[in-house]
């Protein structure tokens, strides 16, 4: 009765977020009610291995006891305080000594946000706010890229170039430029090498640049691996290539590492491991493993002097958030950042990820329902395709990736498809065996829809 009662309410009463609500009102949710180290359970009692980290988020598992002593004693101490008005506390202090700690960028500066599109708002205002401190308030203008995704809020969704992001909303995109999505597999042309197509890529952007005015451009923001957008891995030379070009047209560079920051590409930064330098970037998401909502920015030390200078001038930096700082939410920050450090996230994202990536290849390269396998660190993509030769994909309508995900719910793994790719982002705390079970689930449930659609 508790069970149809939940459900029931769900779908009666749920607006979910990036759900479409007919079919929710038809099929209803999937209710997880409980987790332990990699798995969850739902309300039937099924368990499933979460190799999608929950949504990119669950770095250290569900229930890790450490994160939950950490909150409870923080609540019972002091369960809610600000930052405003040069207010701090204890967690918060401690969280933003850590972070610089381990930030590629020396002498940091670091904002408090709440979550990924809130920190991706910031960076862009933080971009305006320093162009008009230095005396250049008409560099507005924001590149990004055909296929990212920087968040929900309407700056975030404005900056990701996702279709359905914006259809429907009416967003305001006059001042958003769309760079080339730095998809190899997809838009490099016949013969093109890795390098060859990032030099081509930074070659159109070049003419981008200098088609809109220089002097109108304020910042670029770039997610290391693009996430939502299909796991896509940059070409070879990428970002050094973009960094130059940036910085000879006096743009901006803002990361966005909501996804793949804290250790997921086998550094602890998405930039270590493609080799750029950030004026800023963003993390959210494994900050906290996911625990409780927090999200930073972290600010180069020449970005922050002229935004100071500027916040000195208006008698106050006019930017932040309620919740910016809290106590709670940065006492269990702080105490994950630890654990990765005693864990060695970086090692273990690279060791597990060979592994992974290995394991995928090996029992999929060949499918002839797979056209690519991409990923870095323990972070991987399966590409979906009707006709591997041709590279040739399935029609939307048919939702084959949507397809594979349910099979593999009845395999007891959680993935997660972006159309026809299918993503693995498993906790860092999963064990080989359970890698091997993941991919072995993984492709039956290949098979199985293979088996439905009968090719």
């Amino acid at each position: 009765m508790l069970h149809n009662s939940a459900r029931a309410i769900d779908m009666s009463l749920h607006l979910h977020s990036q759900t479409d609500p007919r079919r929710h009102e038809q099929d209803g949710p999937l209710i997880i009610s409980g987790g332990e180290g990699v798995y969850v359970r739902d309300d039937a009692g099924n368990r499933y291995i979460e190799g999608m980290a929950g949504l990119w988020t669950a770095s250290l598992g569900f229930n890790d006891q450490r994160l939950a002593a950490a909150a409870a004693a923080q609540f019972a101490k002091l369960a809610n305080y600000h930052t405003f008005n040069h207010r701090s506390n204890e967690p918060c202090i401690d969280l933003i000594e850590q972070l610089a700690a381990v930030s590629p960028i020396p002498g940091c500066r670091i904002f408090l946000a709440n979550s990924g599109s809130e920190a991706n708002d910031s960076m862009v205002k933080l971009a305006w706010y320093y162009q008009a401190a230095r005396g250049k308030p008409e560099k507005r203008r924001i590149i990004s890229r055909n296929g990212a995704f920087h968040g929900s809020t309407v700056m975030g969704a404005v900056l990701s170039g996702l279709p359905h992001m914006h259809r429907s909303f009416g967003m305001n995109t006059d001042d958003i430029l769309f760079a080339g999505k730095p998809h190899f597999y997809r838009e490099a042309r016949d013969g093109e090498s890795e390098e060859a197509f990032a030099d081509r890529l930074i070659a159109e952007l070049e003419a981008m640049i200098l088609a809109a005015g220089p002097e109108t451009v304020a910042a670029m923001i770039a997610e290391p691996v693009m996430g939502a957008g299909g796991v896509i891995v940059p070409p070879t030379g990428y970002f050094p290539k973009l960094r130059a070009l940036l910085d000879k047209y006096d743009i901006l560079l803002l990361a966005d590492e909501v996804v793949c920051g804290f250790g997921r590409t086998g550094n602890w930064f998405g930039s270590q491991t493609f080799d750029f330098k950030p004026d800023m970037f963003s993390v959210a998401k494994g900050l906290s493993s996911g625990y409780l909502p927090i999200a930073a920015v972290v600010v180069s030390d020449k970005t922050y002097q002229s935004i100071a200078d500027e916040g000195h001038r208006n008698g106050v930096f006019g930017h932040g958030f309620t919740y910016s700082g809290h106590p709670v939410a940065s006492a269990v920050a702080a105490e994950a950042l630890r654990i990765y450090h005693e864990i060695d996230v970086v090692g273990r994202a690279r060791t597990l990820g060979a592994q992974m990536l290995g394991a995928l290849r090996n029992a999929l390269a060949d499918h002839p329902m797979v056209g690519e396998i991409r990923g870095v660190g323990l972070l991987a993509g399966v590409e979906l395709v009707a006709d591997r030769r041709t590279k040739q994909g399935f029609p939307t309508e048919a939702r084959v990736g949507a397809q594979v995900e349910r099979a593999c719910r009845q395999r007891g793994i959680i993935l997660r498809n972006m159309g026809d790719v299918l993503a693995l982002c498993p906790p860092y705390i999963i064990e080989p065996d359970q890698i091997d079970e993941l991919v072995r689930a993984l492709f039956l449930a290949i098979e199985d829809t293979r088996e439905s659609l009968s090719l």
